[in-house]
């Protein structure tokens, strides 16, 4: 009965929260970007003001079933972090968080523009990139610790880092893969600074292009959300040692974002494939030798 009461506000705040989280930090991403360009940049609330911008708009979309599949993707990825922020399961998260992908996938084959369908096939391609390294973070995380749910983390008896810390190299190259940050910026662009047609969202306006937005802050979340889980045990100050790393990981996926120019498809693709192999594989083989 405790569990119940607790469960709905315990909801609302990270549906509150996340893309409030999330907001803030594209905000900051592009601060900095227009600081390393000699710029002054917007304000921090800048992407807020975006938003209730577009919202305000007329969707004007091809296919009516493309403003379906941009919602459908919404949806699981406000589903994903609402499992991972009430501590459910791990593995379960990152389903949900696949789901979403595919979705947005969908919604750019399906505006029938050459440039959406190209970056809807380089999507695919990103998600080929990032999807298996993900997989083994759970999978490292559970050899590691014995459980995939989130609420287990905070009374386990030392970081999971210590056991993983080539999962979470290969973790933090595949998030700069799907927050698609250079030069693994193939589908779309943030900033806008690779080519003048937006990829992907080629097609999209008003409300379809809102939720791209507010998609894309939940992604920011959950994506430093595995950051978290790698540095918090039972110590309650371990809680802000995991904030801290998640705040400069961020930083850090900026600075790389603005340092590099885009890559070729094959490049990024074998780049990330041999990461995989190399920090996945050799961090599970560690923890099945010695545990």
């Amino acid at each position: 009965m405790t569990l119940s009461i607790w469960l709905i506000p315990r909801a609302v705040a990270v549906l509150l929260l996340a893309p409030l989280i999330g907001g803030l930090l594209t905000g900051f991403d592009r601060i900095v970007t227009a600081r390393m360009q000699k710029r002054k940049g917007p304000p921090l609330l800048q992407p807020f003001y975006d938003v209730i911008k577009l919202l305000q708009k007329e969707a004007t979309t091809v296919n009516k079933i493309t403003r379906y599949f941009v919602t459908m993707a919404l949806v699981f990825s406000v589903f994903t972090v609402l499992l991972f922020g009430l501590g459910a399961d791990i593995l379960l998260s990152i389903f949900a968080f696949t789901i979403a992908c595919i979705f947005f996938v969908l919604a750019g084959y399906s505006s029938n523009s050459p440039y959406s369908t190209v970056g809807a096939e380089r999507e695919l391609i990103q998600i080929m990139c990032y999807e298996p390294m993900i997989l083994l973070y759970a999978f490292g995380y559970y050899q590691a610790t014995g459980t995939f749910r989130v609420t287990d983390a905070f009374s386990l008896e030392a970081p999971p880092i210590l056991k993983l810390p080539f999962i979470f190299i290969g973790l933090m190259y595949v998030i700069t893969v799907k927050l698609r940050k250079s030069p693994f910026d193939l589908s779309m662009s943030h900033h806008g600074h690779q080519e003048i047609v937006k990829g992907i969202t080629t097609e999209l306006t008003g409300i379809c292009m809102a939720m791209v937005e507010i998609i894309h802050w939940f992604e920011i979340v959950f994506a430093l959300g595995l950051v978290f889980l790698m540095f918090v045990w039972a110590e309650p100050l371990s809680i802000l040692l995991a904030l801290a790393v998640c705040i400069v990981s961020f930083f850090s996926e900026v600075i790389i974002d603005n340092a590099f120019a885009r890559f070729k498809w094959t490049l990024a693709l074998k780049a990330s494939w041999l990461v995989i192999a190399a920090a996945g594989g050799i961090n599970l083989l560690l923890l099945g030798l010695f545990g």
